[in-house]
């Protein structure tokens, strides 16, 4: 791509389009724009656009692809692959104002939404009529509903009800080159030709640009019950989570935190809600839901029964709202406490759930071996495993060779036990040097041609998921 720089005639141009105010270029919001959650890494925007319609992302797009000028679309800012990283400079082309909540439908069990709303206000908005969108990630107080699109991001609760790919019926996207579509129908069943609805959910903002979303619904369940039940063996713990499914339970969430993590954010927020004695080493979180409280009581005395089998300690069961949000709290700050802490790479490795004890010990083989501390915690109960890395003079796993070597070993593991590199923080800026070890060269060349297909001059998000071409 050789991209031309922009001129003061293009921040005049985008001016006309979405008003002085929604054009920035100061050095304050320049920086402020420059990075998200991934790591340390920082790159300058050469401006920040903040449209308020598709129709003015319709026209910023003809000016952007006329003139070959980068454009990286943001949510919330909360990515950790690099997805909202502008390494290009170019365009910031911020959500932040498509912010509208446009219908919740009750009788069909549906929203539509804009991409720019914060994903605990549509759920908390579609609670009130006693509705449930269920996918959740760790910063659904921050992060963008359009960002979960584009990362097809799941979370917790992922593990009973699926993840953002299963809850989108239809898009309006305006492509790299300006022209605004829909990409299905707002039904539950269609073959149509080809599914250009769920291309787009987890493409990372690289083929268009989603506007406005129709998702689905489900009624909300009437009672959650939680248990937090610890191991002397992270092993131990991550065996137990497969034997749980293997008995024919079907948690709602199913969360593991090694007990280093847990130490550091308990200590961040000043919570004591949770033991962290040091002969403990993980902590299960389970929990269940439904419409009867009675079954589910039942269900969860025989998972408790199940996990002492497995050398469980003593259990705590949340007795009310309160103590529940007090250990989602902890489990949702987790990565926030442990980068703070100096584990600034993060990888986000998924493998089936039976495979996960041999995953675990391979990471703390593996920095026995390289010399870095690594803490584990994530989505146990669908094999989603967040590993956090500190080591010496490695703040950054991009373009650090040292870093780079220790990360395909990991990656190699995962392969072998049947996993794949990416669960849902996305391929990004970070993991695309990685993507040979899963895919042969014909599939990835059948990716870059579906991109030029929709983006035939590699504007939008170039760079992500592949190398400049």
């Amino acid at each position: 791509m050789a991209e031309k720089k922009i001129t003061t005639a293009h921040i005049e141009a985008f001016k006309k389009i979405v008003g002085d105010a929604n054009v920035l270029a100061d050095a304050d919001s320049l920086e402020n724009y420059s990075h998200d959650e991934t790591e340390t890494l920082h790159f300058t925007p050469d401006v920040v656009v903040k449209p308020r319609t598709a129709e003015e992302i319709s026209e910023l797009f003809k000016i952007c692809n006329r003139d070959l000028i980068p454009v990286t679309p943001r949510g919330g800012g909360t990515g950790l692959s690099g997805g909202a990283l502008p390494q290009l400079g170019g365009v910031v082309l911020s959500t932040e104002r498509l912010n509208s909540i446009i219908d919740i439908d009750e009788r069909n069990l549906q929203v539509t939404t804009e991409p720019g709303v914060i994903t605990e206000v549509l759920q908390n908005a579609v609670k009130e009529k006693g509705l449930f969108y269920p996918p959740d990630p760790s910063s659904r107080g921050t992060c963008f509903i359009g960002g979960n699109i584009a990362e097809n991001s799941g979370g917790p609760k992922a593990v009973k009800y699926g993840v953002v790919k299963d809850y989108v019926l239809n898009l309006e996207v305006v492509l790299p080159t300006g022209e605004i579509i829909w990409t299905g129908a707002n039904v539950l069943k269609n073959v149509t030709g080809y599914n250009l609805t769920q291309l787009i959910v987890g493409s990372e903002g690289t083929l268009a640009l989603v506007t406005k979303i129709v998702l689905r619904l489900i009624p909300l369940p009437k009672y959650d019950l939680l248990m937090l039940a610890p191991f002397a063996s992270l092993e131990k713990a991550s065996e137990a989570v497969s034997a749980i499914f293997r008995a024919g339970f079907n948690p709602s969430a199913l969360e593991l935190v090694e007990i280093d993590a847990l130490k550091i954010v308990s200590s961040m927020v000043d919570s004591y809600v949770v033991p962290v004695n040091d002969d403990i080493a993980a902590h299960l979180i389970v929990e269940v839901d439904g419409n009867n409280q009675e079954v589910l009581m039942q269900e969860m005395e025989q998972i408790a029964a199940l996990l002492e089998q497995y050398e469980a300690g003593e259990l705590f069961f949340a007795d009310d709202a309160q103590q529940k949000e007090e250990l989602w709290k902890l489990r949702r700050r987790t990565a926030e406490a442990v980068k703070s802490s100096g584990y600034t790479i993060e990888e986000d490795t998924v493998v089936p759930r039976a495979e996960l004890p041999k995953l675990i010990k391979g990471v703390k083989e593996l920095g026995k071996k390289h010399n870095f501390h690594a803490v584990c915690y994530g989505h146990a109960g669908d094999g989603n495993l967040h590993v956090r890395i500190k080591k010496e003079g490695n703040k950054n796993s991009l373009n650090d060779p040292e870093m780079n070597a220790v990360l395909r070993e990991l990656f190699k593991l995962v392969k072998s036990l049947g996993g794949t590199i990416s669960g849902e923080h996305g391929i990004g800026l970070i993991q695309k040097t990685y993507m040979d070890i899963v895919f042969e060269q014909r599939q990835i060349q059948l990716m870059r041609e579906i991109k030029k297909a929709f983006d035939p001059n590699n504007i939008l998000n170039a760079g992500k998921i592949f190398d400049l071409v």
